[in-house]
C-alpha cells in the first residue's frame, strides 16, 4: 500500500517512534482481562502492541481510509473490533462488560481533545481509567493548581471529576507529520470529589463564567450570576480572581445559586 497522507480535518499526526510507543504501553500496563478501547488508532502504532497484550481490543476510528491499513498492521487479527464512528458521538457504555469498566487509550486529535474529555467524563460510570496523548499545553492546564499560570476552567472541571497525572512529554519528532507543538501523556482516573457538588450544571456554569474574563475580579466576572454578597456568603473574597480558587470553593458558591435548570 502507498503511504497514507494524514488528513488535516481529522487532526491526524501518526505516532511512529518505537521508544515512545513502548513507554506508553508500559504506562498503560494492559492486562489480558482488561476491556480496552482505543480512540483514533490511525495506522495502528499503539493498536498492534496493545492487541498483543490483551484478549481483545475495541477501536473507534473516524477515517474509513485508514481501516484497511489498521487491519494489516494488526495482521488481520480477529481480536480487533473496529467501530467506524466519530468519537464525540459514541456511547462508550456499549463496550463495557459485566463487572468490568473500560480502560480508554488514544492519541487524540488536538482539535477535539477538550470536548472529547467532557464527553467521556459524562460516561465515567463505565470508565476505569484513561491514558491519552494530548498537546502538552493542554495537559499542563489539566494538572495546574490554583495560582499557577495554566490554571483555568479545564483544571477546575477536571479536579471535580477525576485524578489527573502528567506522565511524560513527547517531542514532535515522534510523529508523522511532526506537529508544531510538544505533546504529553496524561492519565485520568474518574472519581467523585471529596466535596459536594449540589448541581453539576450550575457548577460548570459558574466556572465557565468566572474564567471567561480571567483578569477581572470574581465580582465582576460573575456579574449577572452571583453578586458580591453571595460570593462572601460562600466564604470567598469577591475582590480576588478566579485563578485563586479551588474546585471546592466554586462548588460552595454554586450551591448558593438557584438551579441552572436542564
Amino acid at each position: 500500500m502507498s503511504e497514507h497522507q494524514a488528513k488535516k480535518r481529522f487532526g491526524q499526526n501518526f505516532l511512529h517512534d518505537p521508544q515512545v510507543i513502548e513507554r506508553i504501553i508500559r504506562s498503560i500496563n494492559p492486562q489480558p482481562e482488561d476491556v480496552l478501547v482505543e480512540i483514533g488508532p490511525g495506522l495502528g502504532a499503539l493498536t498492534a502492541p496493545l492487541l498483543a497484550k490483551t484478549g481483545g481490543l475495541q477501536v473507534v476510528e473516524i477515517d474509513r481510509d485508514v481501516i484497511p491499513r489498521l487491519r494489516e498492521a494488526c495482521a488481520h487479527s480477529d481480536k480487533l473490533h473496529i467501530l467506524q464512528a466519530d468519537a464525540l458521538r459514541v456511547d462508550y457504555a456499549q463496550f463495557a462488560q459485566p463487572g468490568k469498566r473500560l480502560r480508554l487509550v488514544g492519541n487524540l486529535p488536538y482539535n477535539i481533545s477538550t470536548p472529547l474529555l467532557f464527553h467521556l467524563l459524562e460516561q465515567s460510570a463505565v470508565i476505569h481509567d484513561m491514558h491519552f496523548m494530548l498537546q502538552k499545553e493542554v495537559v499542563e492546564r489539566m494538572v495546574a493548581l490554583p495560582g499557577e499560570d495554566a490554571y483555568g476552567r479545564l483544571s477546575v472541571a477536571l479536579a471535580a471529576r477525576c485524578e489527573v497525572a502528567y506522565l511524560f512529554k513527547v517531542g514532535p519528532g515522534a510523529f508523522k507529520p511532526a506537529p508544531k507543538v510538544d505533546s504529553a501523556i496524561v492519565r485520568l482516573i474518574p472519581r467523585a470529589p471529596d466535596f459536594e457538588i449540589a448541581d453539576q450544571r450550575q457548577f460548570d456554569r459558574v466556572i465557565t463564567q468566572a474564567f471567561s474574563q480571567r483578569r477581572k475580579t470574581l465580582a465582576n466576572a460573575l456579574r449577572g450570576v452571583a453578586d458580591a454578597d453571595t460570593i462572601r456568603a460562600a466564604g470567598i473574597d469577591p475582590g480576588i480572581r478566579a485563578e485563586r480558587l479551588h474546585a471546592r470553593d466554586f462548588a460552595r458558591l454554586a450551591a448558593l445559586l438557584p438551579s441552572a435548570g436542564h
